[in-house]
């Protein structure tokens, strides 16, 4: 049990999901609907069933219509279904998304820690050449190679190119002794006897860096290519005091193709604002090589990991300072994780081996290679099931699509919910006055039918179409403040306009039920007019589909209160002109509230409006 790798499995094993800033806001906002229902609830029924004095079936139908629209019973299935079509559309690009949440989480992120190998540059190596050291006899340095290559159980990607290079086995039978490569000592060795002990590793670890080799391996790790040093040992290579004397025989030179679409992906993150830190194993100089090759910024400048400091602080001003490391441990990688959550960062880390699988734990997002060890895959959230990290681009735009519609759509949902609760309210306060003032008390002005078409063309059809809509904006936190600033004031204005119109056309128990029908269709008239604006609003900026959205839900009012069947099945009467033209008046005037809050609220809070997207808008995906 105290094996590291029993270890790293216990810990791994630790279930954890991912902080959904969108989640955690929409249970935050039912908690606090439910508390509001439960007052407003209490009051209609009182109100209804006590104080109407209407029959038991309408007061009945009145008190359904005023409960149900309470609850947003769309909002969840939107959010679901917004992130499930984000899941089926990275799936066709190769993404394996193994958390629905973690297509939100990525397009948080601020910083994306990733290795050079299979991100900046292919998996793949070859070898480029041999360099001899000291008058190394370069035929014994390729048999030995080609020995420790073929040999070699477990060949990670520098041995395999080795092996593809130098196919031909010297004779010298199966080696007497195996040390494999960890990353803790960057080097592998094997023994063959009388054939000697040989290693294959880090030069800038096995040699004396004041050394002619060790600066020669420098300069050529400078032109972005890994270079092993091939070498000799005095001693077995399973002996407790291996590697002993290192007497260099070679170097070898290895040559990684860097990935054609990794300087665009760097220039994206680098245009949204999102750092990119290159962590790896290799000789600090190679990876900064490659990384100043494509651009990265301070990627000149690389950091060797056997330098940083072990104080928490420190470690994370220099993390955050620096965007290139070499020579980093795998426990290394988990500190520079959490130094950067310690300084309010958002954190992905990328990784495919087992060394990596805490860090990629601790992080906030974890995203797997396809050709990762199982057990990365398996902790990780996001899977790149092709190995490229050029997709991780196209996850964060597919989180700003969910993100931002699904911030449209809870506007809708509550803003039906306040003026319900609000409606609700009213109605419930007027019979508890009725009963201290001696005046008739207000029935509930709609029927349940009338719930039901007053959401059709204002939530339920344009919010299912909005959810899945192209949406580029960038992801920022603050969900729940966002929308109770729109929903609020939008929720009180329909609220309060609708009870206000209904007050004035309501003409007491002695209306006869013809009149109270148009009574209740003067308020829905008024409810649906600043209820459509308000989903106008939440459209913007305007795009050509979204103006089609608007006319059509609008067409599809005029067609209900038109067509005599529907105002016969909905019970629609706007005949009275009278009462139709307070209607109109009464929504006039909350469309005009409407309007004005939502640029007083932009301007009070600093967020651009814009009632026009702009062009860039206009083409849906990653740019």
């Amino acid at each position: 049990r105290d094996a590291y790798a029993a270890r790293l499995a216990e810990e791994a094993s630790k279930f954890t999901l991912v902080h959904s800033e969108l989640m955690a806001g929409i249970n935050k906002i039912l908690k606090f609907i439910t508390y509001l229902m439960i007052p407003a609830g209490l009051l209609i029924i009182y109100n209804q069933l006590f104080s109407s004095g209407e029959s038991l079936g309408p007061a009945l139908s009145g008190m359904v219509a005023a409960l149900v629209p309470m609850v947003p019973e769309g909002l969840v299935l939107m959010t679901s279904i917004a992130f499930a079509v984000g899941v089926v559309r990275l799936g066709q690009r190769q993404c394996l998304v193994q958390e629905l949440p973690a297509i939100e989480g990525l397009a948080r992120v601020d910083v994306v820690c990733a290795d050079k190998t299979g991100t900046l540059t292919e998996n793949g190596m070859r070898l480029a050449e041999i360099v001899p050291i000291d008058g190394a006899d370069e035929n014994t340095v390729r048999a030995a190679l080609a020995a420790m290559a073929g040999d070699d159980p477990r060949p990670n990607a520098s041995v395999a190119a080795i092996a593809e290079a130098l196919p031909d086995d010297p004779g010298w039978g199966a080696a007497t002794a195996t040390a494999p490569f960890s990353s803790a000592k960057k080097w592998s060795g094997q023994s063959y006897g009388a054939h000697g002990n040989w290693l294959l590793g880090a030069p800038d670890v096995l040699l004396d860096p004041a050394s002619d080799a060790a600066r020669k391996a420098e300069e050529i790790g400078a032109q972005g290519l890994r270079v092993l040093l091939f070498a000799e040992s005095d001693r077995p290579v399973e002996d407790e005091a291996a590697p002993g004397t290192v007497t260099p025989r070679a170097l070898v030179v290895l040559e990684q193709r860097v990935r054609p679409d990794a300087r665009d992906t760097l220039e994206y993150f680098a245009g949204q604002k999102v750092d990119v830190k290159i962590i790896s194993g290799d000789n600090a100089v190679s990876v900064g090589a490659v990384a100043s090759s494509l651009g990265l910024s301070n990627g000149d400048r690389p950091v060797d990991a056997r330098t940083l400091p072990e104080d928490p602080d420190e470690l994370a001003e220099t993390v955050a300072s620096a965007t290139t490391f070499g020579r980093v441990r795998p426990d290394q990688k988990r500190a520079m994780v959490g130094a950067l959550q310690s300084r309010g960062h958002t954190v992905a880390m990328t990784g495919d081996g087992v060394n990596d699988v805490l860090a990629l734990k601790d992080a906030d997002i974890g995203v797997a290679m396809g050709s990762g060890s199982p057990a990365t895959r398996a902790v990780a959230q996001i899977v790149l099931l092709d190995n490229k990290f050029a997709t991780l681009p196209h996850v964060v735009g597919e989180g700003r699509r969910v993100i931002g519609n699904i911030e449209r759509v809870s506007n809708l949902f509550l803003t039906k919910t306040v003026y319900s609760v609000l409606l609700a309210f009213f109605v419930g306060v007027s019979g508890v006055l009725s009963q201290l003032f001696d005046f008739d008390p207000l029935p509930y002005p709609f029927l349940p039918r009338h719930v039901t078409i007053a959401a059709w063309f204002t939530i339920g059809i344009p919010a299912f179409l909005l959810s899945l809509a192209p949406n580029n904006e960038r992801a920022r936190s603050g969900f729940v403040p966002r929308v109770m600033r729109l929903a609020i004031p939008s929720g009180v204005i329909i609220g309060v306009a609708t009870f206000v119109c209904y007050v004035l056309v309501y003409g007491g128990p002695e209306q006869t039920e013809q009149q109270k029908i148009q009574a209740g269709t003067s308020a829905l008239i008024t409810l649906i007019m600043i209820a459509l604006w308000v989903l106008a609003v939440v459209a913007r900026p305007y795009q050509l589909w979204k103006i089609v959205l608007l006319i059509g839900s609008v067409l599809g009012y005029v067609i209900l209160f038109t067509v005599p069947f529907c105002r016969e099945f909905f019970a629609l009467d706007p005949s009275d002109l009278g009462y139709t033209t307070i209607a109109f008046v009464c929504g006039a005037v909350g469309v005009f509230l409407v309007e004005v809050s939502w640029w007083v609220t932009g301007r009070l809070h600093g967020e651009h409006r814009r009632l026009f997207a702009a062009p860039d808008d206009l083409l849906p995906g990653v740019h």
